[in-house]
């Protein structure tokens, strides 16, 4: 699906960064961006940030799910069902005059045409529904991958708290059974 976005660092008027074309949601990116921040880059936003950003040398077309490794098996099963495919840049652009295709930076001056853009900021991941508004709400880099997130774009607004869902608890083995425990004791009452 064409959900297109940007991921972006914070600029002085705003933010810079890199164009991906497909799967641009909240539900599908931030588990991927928290994931990849949480367990690949080992907690570092500028690690994140070089790869994500920096390294792609026209644009994006999607995400993939190399940015997991180094996460938990079952975390992996979790967010993808246990697929794996590979992140790709755009390879098919072509420019009217011939010319090998340039980087495509979009700036907050140049992403009216997006859906969303993710700024990575130190504390986490500013999320803006370019639909609604120029800034978002951040999404903190220690929130659990598996937090269902609301792909609204009017509920992402400024000031307003994350629209999301708490994980889904994982199911406990059941508890040994236990003797029946008798009722508590009464006091004895004299015949």
């Amino acid at each position: 699906m064409s959900t297109r976005s940007v991921i972006a660092r914070p600029s002085e008027t705003g933010y810079t960064g890199i164009y991906v074309h497909h799967d641009g949601s909240p539900s599908g990116r931030l588990p991927l961006l928290l994931t990849a921040y949480q367990h690949r880059f080992a907690r570092d936003v500028e690690a994140t940030s070089v790869h994500l950003i920096a390294q792609e040398s026209t644009a994006g077309d999607e995400l993939g799910t190399d940015l997991l490794d180094g996460a938990p098996k079952s975390l992996l099963k979790q967010l993808t069902g246990g697929e794996r495919w590979p992140g790709r840049e755009m390879d098919d652009i072509i420019t009217s005059d011939g010319s090998p295709p340039e980087r495509a930076v979009i700036t907050e001056a140049d992403s009216s045409d997006l859906s969303w853009g993710y700024v990575l900021h130190p504390v986490g991941v500013e999320v803006i529904s370019l639909y609604a508004a120029d800034r978002g709400p951040f999404v903190d880099w220690n929130t659990d991958p598996r937090t269902r997130f609301s792909d609204h774009p009017y509920l992402w607004s400024p000031g307003q708290p994350v629209p999301a869902t708490r994980p889904p608890r994982t199911t406990l083995a059941p508890a040994a059974t236990q003797a029946p425990t008798s009722p508590a004791a009464r006091p004895a009452t004299h015949r």
